[in-house]
């Protein structure tokens, strides 16, 4: 088929919601270019009612001139509008960007913190651009980002021709775009804010790194529904990254920061300004409020960090990776008060525990692999005779007793989300006769039981749920010691298990991450339940 007498289409590259792209050849160039055929997915155009479908015919052609006008490297350029009578909606001819979008980049694992940053940095560039030429995105995912062949991000598939109206212009009545990336304002009425950008971006960032998303429910309705009313669990793996998402994952909109602020808060976060973006002005990150007053009223980012609270949850290291940016996380860290000073909570390694691991996971003398409580000093418990408590709480039988508590407390076997630190545990159970609902349970080295903390906020598998004693536990020891090997954290100050019962990037079956973390970075072995390690993810990989 050949579009206007010079485009032949060739091959089918996507589609969404806003129309289809095509790989085709430009016959009077002779070089390829991508085709965008603008229409609303499953909608005939020529069924709508007449003033309707040319009020979006103008709107698609005035937003296509304008971004045909926005000349900048991150964002993919418009060469030709082809719009005919004859046609029932127009096409936009475009740069071909020959690499992968980030959605297939993050198929093969999540992004490290300062790669992220960097991804960060040239969306925003790109949205820079775009709003100062009067356009809103309106569906920045990882999908609608390619990545060219040097790494470059580039921002594609804008939302042209999306209207106030459009959600009541679909074929279904549903809602453009993708409700897991949708900012709140917008299911609130609110269109045409560039701070709605942002928070996609935040959310972006957000599955970027941590590998799923925060607000994904089993529907579309339930999805949109955590949009407006769920809390943004912290991020476990985010590390410097993390300011950067509780300031731009905020529901109002006039609390985000503004583009210079982000720039610099991801150039913080990226730990170096050497790889800048266009548009972008590297400078020192902003100094926070004094310790002890409200960050509201700093003047930087009204209302971007939540009041304190007791965060009972996994913690969220690691901070910054460069010695010489410690006193600055250090004040940012005083800034946002106690939800901070949990999140970087450092559990000390214990070098005689570390020994009797690796003696337990070699099979040497004075240790047993069974779930008896160990006699000997050096056994793979870490514990002595007459003790009261386990050393720590990272071994086969500690893990089980555990998990035990958390069975006797929730009255459930199956757990969307499990967490081991040394000392302390968290997990998500499901609560009985609510689907998908789950209460928060925790526990602490050396109590008699596990507690219900709170309904949990963080569960982001939907309803999956997995029985914790299918995975392989005595595994344990060993994959501490691989993980101390293959990590490349050298002092690793913090230690911990993160069992999760559907994990995107395995197919979304039940995985058990092992991390390690010191103040600078950290890693982690994604594992399988029989014990078979997957993937490895060292530090500054």
């Amino acid at each position: 088929m050949v579009i206007d007498g010079r485009f032949e289409l060739r091959e089918r590259l996507g589609s969404g919601g806003m129309g289809t792209v095509w790989r085709a050849l430009d016959l009077a160039l002779e070089r390829e270019v991508a085709l965008k055929e603008v229409r609303l997915a499953e909608t005939d155009m020529s069924a709508l009612d007449p003033k309707l479908a040319r009020m979006l015919r103008e709107r698609v052609m005035r937003e296509a001139r304008a971004l045909a006008r926005v000349d900048h490297p991150n964002v993919v350029t418009i060469h030709h509008i082809v719009d005919s009578s004859e046609m029932p909606h127009p096409w936009l001819v475009m740069e071909l960007v020959r690499g992968k979008s980030l959605q297939d980049r993050l198929e093969e694992g999540p992004l490290s913190p300062a790669e992220g940053a960097a991804v960060g940095r040239g969306v925003l560039a790109a949205l820079r651009a775009a709003h100062e030429a009067g356009i809103c995105h309106r569906d920045v995912k990882p999908g609608n980002v390619l990545l060219r062949m040097d790494g470059t991000p580039v921002l594609t598939d804008f939302g042209i021709a999306v209207l106030d109206e459009a959600s009541r212009v679909t074929a279904t009545g549903g809602l453009v775009g993708s409700p897991e990336y949708i900012a709140p304002e917008r299911l609130h009425g609110t269109e045409g804010d560039p701070a709605s950008d942002l928070w996609s971006l935040g959310m972006l960032l957000y599955v970027a790194v941590e590998g799923r998303n925060p607000v994904r429910r089993p529907t579309p309705a339930a999805t949109l529904a955590a949009v407006m009313t769920a809390q943004i669990p912290p991020a476990h793996r985010a590390g410097p990254l993390a300011p950067v998402l509780q300031a731009l994952l905020v529901r109002d909109p006039a609390a985000r920061p503004t583009p210079d602020q982000l720039d610099r808060m991801l150039a913080h976060a990226a730990g170096s300004s050497a790889t800048s973006f266009p548009d972008s002005t590297p400078a020192p990150f902003p100094a926070p409020p004094p310790p002890g007053t409200d960050p509201g009223s700093s003047g930087s980012f009204p209302g971007t960090f939540p009041p304190p609270m007791r965060i009972t949850g996994p913690a969220a290291p690691p901070p910054p990776r460069r010695r010489a940016r410690t006193a600055a996380t250090a004040v940012i860290i005083l800034a946002i008060g106690v939800v901070a000073a949990v999140l970087t909570t450092i559990a000390i390694a214990v070098p005689r525990m570390m020994d009797a691991l690796d003696r337990a996971a070699a099979g040497s003398p004075g240790t047993t692999h069974t779930d008896d409580t160990r006699k000997s000093t050096g056994n793979a418990s870490g514990t002595k005779k007459g003790d009261a408590a386990p050393k720590t709480l990272l071994t086969p039988a500690a893990v089980r007793d555990v998990i035990k508590k958390f069975e006797q407390a929730s009255g459930s076997k199956r757990f969307a989300e499990f967490t081991v630190y040394e000392e302390r545990a968290s997990a998500d159970a499901p609560v009985a006769g609510r689907r998908a609902a789950f209460d928060n349970y925790t526990y602490e080295k050396g109590a008699d039981a596990a507690i219900r903390s709170r309904p949990s906020v963080a569960i982001t598998t939907g309803d999956a749920k997995v029985d914790l004693d299918i995975f392989n536990w005595d595994a344990l020891p060993a994959l501490l010691n691989r993980a101390a090997r293959t990590l490349k954290v050298p002092k690793p100050t913090n230690r911990y298990v993160i069992v999760s019962a559907a994990w995107t990037f395995n197919g979304d079956k039940p995985t058990m991450m092992i991390h390690f973390t010191d103040e600078y970075d950290g890693g982690y072995l994604a594992v399988n339940t029989q014990g078979k390690v997957i993937s490895t993810h060292p530090a500054d990989s």
